[in-house]
């Protein structure tokens, strides 16, 4: 099967072409290379670089290959930047997602993997949350995955496009053997950002410590790329089964706050961090946690490599690699 991946040179993305061609798909890579990485994407796969928001640049992409799926990674991904700059993330994930759908609709293609949020359910009202939870995003970047999903269950109802959307929870670590990795720029999350605090000998920032929970700072459910791409795997799997539209939590279930995971970084690198307690991001939820039920049962789905010094560990090993090249 040929599969079409969006965004496949930018972090997740490349670590799904990566393990598509392990598993004998034919993959073509479509990015626009404005924040992804030429060298992250597997020589094996087909390279086409552009921008999504041009319709015509969709349409010459989709009529050059009659794939077999699409797994939809393209987007900006910076909750604070997607409340400075709200119109960007509107216009970056929900009109190239849309001009997507609208090639998919004329060629009736079927099968779509999107890369959605747990920021589209905003401050929990329970935790662990729950695919049927209420969506009341606290930030545009959140909103903008939200609007898509709307997008999409209307594409299935009235075009028969079938779509699975997984919501990820924090996404993180690098590969077990330190080649490939995390490299946002701008970079926003606490791993990566901590680390390089680390190997640069700077201060980190903590975004805030007066947070409804047990220590003050943000809770989070955190879970390896690797495992994160797995079940994008077993998404491919159910739309290869079954039609009809689907939303998945991707996460572990279980919680780690911010001090928590700064504290796991200074154990792993043996390394002490200079930790300066600045104000909270706007848009910032108190705790997120992952209600995992739905896709364990559904898509037997176990992490494998999500344990908090596992995430650790091969991320310092991925950076380390990356500040001495």
């Amino acid at each position: 099967m040929k599969i079409l991946v969006t965004g496949g040179a930018g972090y997740i993305g490349s670590f799904m072409v990566k393990e598509l061609l392990e598993r004998e798909f034919k993959v073509t890579v479509v990015d626009s290379l404005e924040r992804g990485h030429k060298e992250a994407v597997d020589k094996n796969a087909n390279l086409i670089i552009g921008n999504l928001l041009d319709k015509k640049f969709v349409a010459d992409v989709f009529s050059g290959d009659n794939f077999g799926a699409v797994i939809h990674f393209a987007g900006l991904i910076s909750m604070k930047e997607s409340m400075e700059n709200p119109g960007k993330y509107f216009e970056n994930n929900v009109f190239a997602s849309l001009n997507i759908l609208e090639e998919m609709k004329k060629r009736k293609m079927g099968k779509f993997v999107f890369s959605s949020t747990a920021g589209i359910y905003g401050n929990p009202v329970t935790v662990p949350i729950p695919e049927d939870h209420p969506k009341n995003p606290e930030n545009a970047y959140g909103e903008s995955k939200l609007m898509v999903e709307k997008i999409l269950s209307w594409y299935n109802k009235i075009y028969g496009i079938d779509f699975v959307s997984l919501r990820y929870f924090n996404a993180c670590g690098a590969s077990l053997d330190g080649t490939m990795g995390e490299g946002h720029n701008p970079e926003t999350h606490i791993i990566p950002n901590a680390i390089n605090a680390i190997l640069n000998n700077s201060k980190f920032l903590l975004y805030g410590d007066d947070y409804d929970t047990p220590d003050g700072t943000c809770i989070r459910d955190y879970i390896h790329v690797i495992d994160l791409v797995e079940a994008h795997m077993l998404a491919l799997d159910k739309l290869t089964a079954e039609s009809g539209g689907y939303f998945y939590n991707v996460g572990t279930g279980k919680g780690h706050s911010n001090k928590k995971v700064l504290s796991m970084i200074e154990e792993v690198t043996n390394k002490k961090l200079e930790i300066e307690i600045t104000k909270r991001r706007p848009g910032d939820a108190n705790s997120l946690i992952a209600d995992v039920s739905r896709i364990k049962k559904e898509l037997n789905f176990e992490p494998r490599y999500s344990d908090l010094e596992t995430i650790v560990k091969t991320a310092w090993g991925w950076h380390k690699k990356l500040a001495s090249s």
